[in-house]
């Protein structure tokens, strides 16, 4: 089962995201195999499952360890560090579009509450939050943001864009950022949205109320559309049930990385890490 949920090549890819585990200088007993722990925690990502509830019979561990290792990680940044790593490896492979990009939210429920939570306008005024996603020009992910369900998606634009982790193809250089082009719809039809593009050297290709129809500019977005219903598709993100917005945040981050690495990266052989 682990070998299953986390291949041979992705662990060898992402291994090094993860921190060595604690010295044990007085002996005492060995934690669990991170490859393990790990596997487990993609297995309750993909079904939605309650952490207390991750069947012991599949060898994957306890559930309540494969939370506090979750949460412990979510807080050292390794699953921002994760994502990147898959993002620079197929940057070197030339996989990544960075001619155009594309962005757009999807509104989930939250019962429980918690931070960045808001009434949800579209669900009778439940509380509930929005993931804001950006994409390149082959639809995968590039940067993820929570909000409320209450907040306009215009409102989330810059700190969407600005959440692009720095992307290395492998050679000397900045990392790159930004993409060439942005496709939005008419509820990004601000121009403070068209400024804050403009001023990081976007082009902005933002549909216009009233001027533009929706289709005109479909043929670029529906891409983020589909990448929205692969990363909801992951059952513990179609409702949120983590109060705290940084364990959900690191949730939909474990995500993106996911798409990333099953749209490209199987396909690919993983380079030797030093």
């Amino acid at each position: 089962m682990v070998d299953q949920l986390v291949p041979n090549e992705l662990w060898t890819l992402v291994e090094p995201a993860f921190p060595a585990p604690p010295a044990r200088p007085r002996g005492g007993r060995q934690r669990q195999p991170y490859r393990q722990t790990f596997a487990g925690i993609l297995y309750l990502l993909r079904w939605g499952l309650p952490w207390r509830h991750l069947p012991v019979a599949l060898g994957l561990g306890s559930g309540r360890t494969c939370e506090r290792r979750f949460l412990e990680w979510q807080r050292g940044g390794v699953w921002m560090r994760l994502w990147r790593i898959l993002l620079d490896h197929v940057q070197q492979h030339g996989y990544l579009d960075w001619s155009r990009s594309a962005l757009d939210s999807i509104s989930i429920p939250a019962p429980r509450g918690g931070s960045h939570t808001g009434p949800n306008p579209t669900d009778r005024g439940k509380a509930g939050s929005k993931l804001h996603l950006l994409i390149d020009g082959q639809g995968l992910p590039l940067a993820i943001s929570l909000s409320g369900a209450n907040v306009h998606d215009s409102k989330q634009l810059e700190a969407t864009v600005d959440a692009v982790p720095g992307v290395r193809n492998g050679r000397r250089g900045r990392p790159r950022r930004r993409p060439t082009k942005l496709y939005a719809d008419k509820g990004y039809d601000f121009g403070r949205c068209r400024r804050a593009l403009t001023h990081r050297r976007i082009v902005p290709r933002i549909a216009r109320r009233g001027v533009e129809s929706s289709s005109t500019l479909g043929r670029y977005r529906w891409r983020v559309e589909r990448t929205l219903s692969w990363l909801v598709s992951y059952r513990k993100l179609a409702v949120r049930r983590e109060r705290n917005a940084a364990a959900f945040l690191g949730l939909t981050q474990l995500a993106c990385a996911l798409i990333v690495w099953r749209r490209t990266c199987g396909a690919l052989s993983a380079p030797h890490i030093a």
